[in-house]
Parts: C-alpha cells; sequence; structure tokens
C-alpha cells in the first residue's frame, strides 16, 4: 500500500474552522444574557466554550497528522472503555444528572458525555472489524447479526440514561457504515421493521417522549409544556426574516428560549442572521459532507474509506436531527448542532473526529 501523504482537503479544513469561528460567535450571542443571569458574566459560556476549542483543535491538529491506519491496533480498547464509561455513568452518587439523564462524569459544572465518546469508539471499531476479510457482512446470522447486537447494547447503555438524541446519532453513523461494508438491503429493511417498532416502544414507555411527539404534531394544544421549545423557536426564526434583526439583537435569548446556546442556537442564529445566516451555515455543512464523502470514494484502503463515512454520517445525522428539530420538522430531542452549539464533550470530540477525517483526506487519491 502507498504510504504517499500530501497536503490535508483544504474545502474541509476551511468548513471546519468557518463554523468553528460561527460557533463562538454565536454561543457568546446566544449565551450572554442567560450566563450574566446565571453566573454574573456574559462571557461565562463562550470562555469556557473557548476552552474546549482549543483543546479540540490541538486533538485534531494531532489526529490529522498521525499515520490514521494505527487507529486499528486501539479500537478494541477504546470500544471497551467506552462500554466501561458507559455503564459507571449509570451508577447513582458517579454519573451526574443534567436535564433529566443521569449522562455526564465530573466534578461541578467540567464533566465529560461517556456516550459522546461511545459514538466516535463505535465509528473506529466498526470501520476496523468490518473492513476484515474474515468478516462476510451479507451473511445475516453469521455476518451481520454480531455488529448489530454491538450496536444494539452500545444504544442500550445509552437509552437508560436516557439519551435519545446521542444514541439516535450513534446509531445512524453506525447503520451507515454497516450499509456501505456490503450488508444487504432485505436484511436492513426487515431490521429496520423491528427498529420502528421499538422506538414506538421507548417513545410509550416513557411519557415524555410522548408529549414531545404530540407536541411535534401540534406545539399550540400545549403551549405552556412540552410545545414550549418548538413555539419559541419558531417565534425567533419568524421575525429574523431574509437579514436578520443584526448580531446580538435576539430577543428570545432575553429567558424565552431556554437554553438559546446550546440545542436551540440554531434559532437564534436565524433570528440574528436571517434566512442568509442560516443559508450559509447550511452550505457549509453541505460542503463539509460533499467533501468528506469524496474522500470516503477515494481513500486508499477500504477501512480508511468506513471510517471516513461514519465520521461524516455522524456529522450529517447530527446537522439533520438538530436542524429538523429547530424549524420543527422533527419532535423535539437534546441533541446539538456540530461545531456551533455549547457543549465541551461534543465540540472536542467532534474536532477529534474531523482530524482523522482530514487525515484520511491526506492519503485519497
Amino acid at each position: 500500500m502507498s504510504k504517499t501523504r500530501h497536503a490535508p482537503d483544504i474545502w474541509l479544513l476551511i468548513c471546519i474552522l468557518a463554523l468553528l469561528l460561527i460557533g463562538m460567535v454565536m454561543v457568546y450571542s446566544a449565551g450572554s444574557v442567560l450566563a450574566f443571569h446565571d453566573y454574573g458574566d456574559s462571557f461565562y459560556f463562550v470562555k469556557r466554550q473557548l476552552l474546549f476549542a482549543v483543546l479540540g483543535l490541538i486533538a485534531m491538529f494531532f489526529t490529522m497528522n498521525l499515520d490514521y491506519r494505527n487507529l486499528r491496533k486501539y479500537s478494541r480498547t477504546l470500544l471497551i472503555l467506552c462500554f466501561f464509561l458507559l455503564v459507571i455513568v449509570l451508577i447513582p452518587g458517579v454519573g451526574v444528572v443534567r436535564g433529566g439523564a443521569r449522562s455526564w462524569l465530573g466534578i461541578s459544572s467540567f464533566g465529560i458525555q461517556p456516550s459522546e465518546f461511545m459514538k466516535l469508539g463505535m465509528i473506529l471499531f466498526l470501520s476496523d472489524w468490518l473492513s476484515r476479510e474474515t468478516m462476510d457482512i451479507t451473511r445475516f446470522a453469521k455476518g451481520l447479526l454480531r455488529p448489530l447486537g454491538l450496536i444494539a447494547l452500545a444504544f442500550g447503555l445509552i437509552m437508560m440514561q436516557p439519551d435519545l438524541g446521542t444514541g439516535t446519532v450513534m446509531l445512524g453513523a453506525s447503520l451507515l457504515i454497516v450499509f456501505t461494508a456490503g450488508a444487504r438491503l432485505k436484511h436492513l429493511f426487515g431490521l429496520a421493521l423491528a427498529g420502528v417498532a421499538g422506538f414506538v416502544g421507548l417513545i410509550l414507555a416513557a411519557p415524555y417522549r410522548l408529549q414531545r411527539i404530540t407536541a411535534f404534531l401540534d406545539p399550540w394544544s400545549d403551549p405552556l409544556g412540552a410545545g414550549y421549545q418548538i413555539i419559541q423557536s419558531l417565534y425567533a426564526i419568524g421575525p429574523g426574516g431574509l437579514a436578520g434583526l443584526g448580531l446580538g439583537m435576539s430577543r428570545q435569548k432575553y429567558s424565552y428560549m431556554p437554553e438559546p446556546q446550546t440545542d436551540f442556537i440554531f434559532s437564534i442564529l436565524a433570528e440574528e442572521l436571517g434566512f442568509i445566516g442560516g443559508c450559509l451555515v447550511l452550505l457549509l455543512f453541505t460542503i463539509l459532507v460533499w467533501r468528506g464523502m469524496r474522500v470516503a470514494m477515494t481513500v486508499q484502503d477500504t477501512f480508511g474509506s468506513l471510517l471516513a463515512v461514519g465520521i461524516i454520517g455522524m456529522v450529517a445525522v447530527q446537522v439533520v436531527i438538530n436542524i429538523g428539530v429547530v424549524i420543527g420538522l422533527m419532535p423535539v430531542t437534546g441533541i446539538t448542532l456540530p461545531l456551533i452549539s455549547y457543549g465541551g464533550s461534543s465540540l472536542t470530540l467532534m474536532l477529534t473526529a474531523l482530524g482523522i477525517l482530514l487525515n484520511l483526506s491526506r492519503h485519497s487519491r
């Protein structure tokens, strides 16, 4: 195999850095009011975001320059560590409860989300496992069933927190790898039907999820309860118009929109920067996904191709769900917008994963 390595994909790099810069500006703009109210410092969120952005960029530089093939040696160890973290976070007194989910490990306001690590850990392991010649993914019982069982185990542990948003992203990226590796459509279609039934079961098992579904269908049926976030999001996007109210001029961030710097940051962005600003962000994500898929098609080996598919799938699924929720096309679920939303674990892990994608671009044809 050729060891030739060239400069990383410049369009990928530009999109990543541009989205990160936009995110830093919007975290300050969207979160300044809440930060001053809760912590007496308008810069509280953006200072922490800057810290994790620096850590993430260091990690991105590291993963961009190592030989990505060496990651295969550590994929099993990393996955075991991720499973260990997913188990211990469920222990009362060890896992920290935030937003109704026991999904954090840490002290005080500093913490990590093991489910975020699992997304990357599962992508690395599946890419290594399914690229080996001994794995015949076209067979159901002796091929496809084993990786699906592993994915289901990870998804189940994440749902015990519960964290449907992160679990869905991990599931979506993993299944995309399985499909790309050669799984038969008839097998996946049958499992999709079973998955829909299971998803309905998860919704019915938790009343708050059912409330989110009904609120999605008719938010104004419960405007102060389950429909509140969607209504406030639409109240932000609508007045933004073509060019927006102006950077920093959002009205919804004044205690109308809950946590405006995280899951619904795109609502504030659309309110302040308008349709043009929202389209610019979506264009950057589109270019990022396009260049990432191009890397997947031109990288030198199967492991690298599956790895690129998984990483870009993780980004794409997360963007689609977040934007879909914000504009009212999907039920509300807690999930951040990659590189834009406030969040330490998600930002650092995303930059680390994108560093691997940039690394793969250096080995593409």
